[in-house]
């Protein structure tokens, strides 16, 4: 990892593990409210589409490894041509998210949009891709996007949605 020399601009600067996030069981805590607020609205509370200046919000239904039941999880996204592409980060908590964990076993699914549903494919970015399609997500988070994932033990993967 680089570290500022005299000689480095601010921007060439490695960015510092950690970045700025709230604690823990206050990331928790949100998740579940905004689960709650889109659940006692019907769903039109909750998902958002994106935009040029913000990540919109969509509901993601997979089927769990181990139990078989159908889960959900409100991810952030945003539109790649045809597809649509979220980060299986985990509120940049250590594990993987249980979703990310399921949609590996079972790639086929749907996510609740704003506006619709659309039956989805998804996989990880190939190593070719995946350069790519950070910088995109990094128009909306900056360059905090870096320290957040150096607070995971591994590379944060960029997933994939494709419509079937």
């Amino acid at each position: 990892m680089m570290t500022t020399t005299e000689t480095e601009t601010e921007t060439e600067a490695a960015p510092k593990p950690g970045g700025r996030l709230p604690p823990r069981p206050v990331i928790r805590a949100a998740w579940v409210i905004h689960r709650a607020i889109h659940r006692a609205s019907g769903g039109r509370m909750g998902l958002r589409p994106a935009s040029e200046k913000d990540w919109g919000m969509m509901r993601l239904k997979t089927i769990g490894r181990k139990s078989g039941r159908e889960r959900a999880a409100i991810l952030g996204y945003y539109e790649d041509g045809p597809n649509l592409v979220t980060m299986a980060m985990n509120g940049w908590g250590e594990p993987e998210p249980a979703w990310w964990l399921n949609l590996r076993a079972h790639p086929d699914t749907t996510v609740e949009l704003h506006d619709r549903t659309l039956a989805v494919r998804g996989r990880a970015a190939r190593p070719e891709e995946r350069p790519r399609l950070w910088e995109l997500w990094r128009k909306y988070d900056g360059d905090e996007l870096d320290a957040w994932a150096a607070r995971r033990p591994r590379e944060t993967a960029v997933v994939i949605l494709e419509p079937r």
